[in-house]
């Protein structure tokens, strides 16, 4: 993720981050099923997208201690 990636993210209110959460986990979920299946050539992209569900997940703990 890039340095201008993640102050979007940063800007972003509570509700869009947890939509964009459930969207990213939906979207791992059907990856992992995909590389199951032998579908995925890019087998990188899992480790990727687990990376930005964490990044979401510290964003979302950090306002909650905020708050």
């Amino acid at each position: 993720m890039k340095n201008s990636e993640l102050k979007q993210l940063k800007s972003k209110s509570k509700e869009e981050l947890y939509k964009l959460l459930l969207d990213s986990s939906k979207k791992l979920q059907d990856l992992k099923f995909n590389l199951a299946a032998g579908k995925v050539k890019n087998v990188r992209s899992v480790r990727v997208l687990k990376k930005d569900i964490a990044r979401i997940l510290t964003l979302l703990n950090e306002m909650k201690e905020i708050n």
